[in-house]
């Protein structure tokens, strides 16, 4: 299982409703609005919602006329495009089930979900793309088609089993015409409690599974979401984490057409930061690894400023964390407090969220894998209502969420309106609501271990305060018991790691162990720039992390995370992995998070080193 992780909206009966229905009413009601923005050739385009509905509308005729019948799995792999999104919601409107396939898989993984789902037809954004499907062409009887939307690279190639995306919508067009009500048969036969989408999780444990959501389920979702925080068709939102991942399937598809803000398309997965500051969307929404990232750069950005700037920053972080600490424990600040704190925002604050292009962030979730405590406080501190949410890809994504003015330290926020929780014996947290999915495809038995009684068993270990808010402690399967006995939760202590701007990721050792001890993976521009500014000669990562110096200034970032636990939690050793890790290798989600079981066997020798 994966984690992830208006206020007029009261969900006092459930709300069953298809994709389709929800689609059409928002384009009947919003047709000539600006429903997805896209960069081309240097310039936003806009495209309509009568726009989008007329694409979807031919995309999904077009798979009718070549065979896709309902209940039958299409794939998309590819990055975030209007094209995706109208393939998924094409195929969706015409009773098929959506599968995304991360872009950043390798042909083998891809020849698994492709498979595994019996998929029918495969949308492909490019020629790298179609080369993965070449790789495995063989092993794919079911295929019917592949569709390509960019062509670039590709104007020569030929192939009777390839066809381009232009070329369907031309062809769903013509069937649309010889057959003008059978885009609106097709979605009469669509029901609440059909499949909408399989969404294959990141297997951090081991192969994906394929977690099967309804129509109900995801347009439940929108709606409970809403109960929570604000959202309208005049909100913004920037598109750019992997859209077959439910976090941003959710805001990108599933919310954005119940509500019809504006969804607009990163350019490619490197310019997120530029094209953030171009579009400042009202709602942010990230993982904990980019929130980081966006903290560690503007602290080492600080650190090189003048003298000035240093002092105004450092004073103005100081009046933010107080207010922080107030706020995030339901506590008013004072006059004093509130003045201090305007000044801090007009002097400093304000400039710098412009420059980051956070300027009209309303509220900004951080979900998909716990965040530290120290980065939701800084950005609190700087004035940016950044809230932490939880759920998984079992319940649609969202059991808990912090109200949009009401977050607290330490927590995931309240159950959504609808959800209900409980804490078993041991600690798991078991949630039941209509956005508990319908379970694993082809696989009973994992279904049968994840939904008992109607619970879902998350895998997680929590408990609820006394005002209702969620605390994560650890994954059940995660937890350490050391030689002594000592149950230990090895996320508390890695979230305290990562605070550092110069560790990116760590993961904690010490099951059945005398004492704990730790992989640490540094944050390579941060380390980098100490060790330029330190004179530290290196020439690879790997001298990198072996210099004396560099391991020194770890040691002392973890020292200081030691001083803060209990003498059982202390990191007694550590070493610094010597190489990067990517999701190519299998060693990190696409969703950025540790694979904890193949890092602790890649690395067994450098764990072992640490115990003889």
């Amino acid at each position: 299982m994966e984690k992830k992780k208006s206020m007029a909206v009261t969900m006092t009966e459930p709300i069953l409703e298809t994709i389709p229905e929800v689609f059409n009413r928002t384009v009947a009601q919003n047709g000539s609005k600006v429903a997805m923005r896209t960069k081309k050739l240097g310039l936003w385009q806009d495209i309509t919602w009568q726009q989008y509905h007329d694409k979807a509308k031919k995309i999904g005729c077009a798979l009718v006329s070549m065979g896709l019948e309902k209940g039958q799995s299409v794939c998309i792999i590819g990055d975030n495009a209007v094209e995706w999104v109208m393939a998924d919601l094409g195929i969706q409107c015409v009773g098929g089930v959506s599968v995304g396939v991360y872009a950043t898989n390798a042909w083998q993984q891809v020849e698994y979900v492709v498979n595994h789902c019996d998929a029918k037809f495969l949308f492909v954004e490019n020629e790298e793309q179609l080369d993965k499907w070449l790789m495995f062409r063989k092993n794919t009887p079911l295929l019917k088609k592949v569709i390509v939307w960019d062509t670039k690279g590709l104007l020569t190639f030929t192939d009777p089993m390839v066809m381009t995306f232009d070329q369907l919508v031309e062809k769903g067009d013509q069937k649309d015409k010889e057959h003008p009500g059978l885009f609106h048969d097709r979605q009469a036969i669509v029901n609440p409690g059909d499949l909408a989408v399989i969404i294959y999780t990141s297997g951090t444990t081991g192969p994906p599974k394929g977690a099967m959501l309804t129509h109900e389920n995801v347009t439940w979702m929108a709606c409970a979401v809403d109960g929570t925080i604000s959202i309208s068709g005049k909100d913004n939102v920037l598109s750019f984490l992997p859209l077959c991942h439910v976090f941003e399937r959710l805001f990108t598809v599933f919310i954005h057409i119940r509500f019809a803000y504006t969804v607009n398309f990163v350019e490619k997965p490197d310019t997120v930061m530029q094209n953030m500051m171009e579009v400042s969307p009202t709602i942010g929404y990230a993982v904990p690894r980019i929130w980081e990232k966006y903290y560690s750069n503007i602290m080492i950005k600080m650190a090189d400023a003048t003298w000035f700037k240093r002092i105004a920053f450092n004073t103005a972080l100081k009046i933010g964390k107080k207010r922080a600490d107030l706020v995030m424990n339901f506590k008013s600040p004072g006059f004093i407090q509130k003045g201090l704190f305007f000044i801090a925002w007009f002097t400093v604050f304000r400039k710098l969220k412009e420059r980051l292009g956070f300027e009209n962030i309303r509220v900004a979730i951080s979900g998909a894998a716990p965040i530290s405590k120290d980065v939701l406080r800084f950005f609190q501190a700087i004035g940016m209502n950044l809230i932490e949410g939880y759920g998984q890809t079992e319940g649609t994504g969202v059991t808990t969420l912090s109200p949009e003015d009401k977050t607290k330290f330490g927590s995931v926020g309240k159950a959504l309106n609808g959800i209900k929780i409980k804490i078993a014996e041991d600690g798991e947290i078991l949630v039941r609501s209509k956005g508990v999915f319908k379970g694993y495809y082809k696989s009973k038995e994992s279904t049968a271990e994840t939904i008992i009684g109607g619970w879902l068993y998350t895998g997680d270990v929590g408990k609820i305060d006394e005002d209702g808010f969620l605390k994560i402690t650890d994954r059940k399967k995660d937890i350490i018991v050391t030689a002594g006995g000592k149950n230990i939760t090895p996320q508390y202590i890695e979230n305290k790691l990562k605070a550092s701007i110069y560790i990116n990721d760590a993961v904690v050792i010490g099951d059945r162990r005398k004492f704990l001890s730790c992989l640490v993976m540094i944050d390579e521009d941060n380390v980098v720039k100490f060790a330029q500014d330190n004179k530290v000669q290196f020439s690879t990562y790997k001298d990198l992390t072996g210099d004396e110096q560099v391991r020194a200034l770890i040691d002392l970032e973890v020292g200081k995370v030691n001083k803060t636990l209990a003498r059982v939690e202390n990191i007694r050793k550590f070493t610094l992995l010597p190489k990067r890790l990517y999701e190519e290798d299998g060693e990190v989600t696409p969703t950025m998070k540790i694979k904890r079981k193949f890092v602790n066997e890649a690395f067994k020798d450098l764990i072992e080193a640490m115990y003889e």
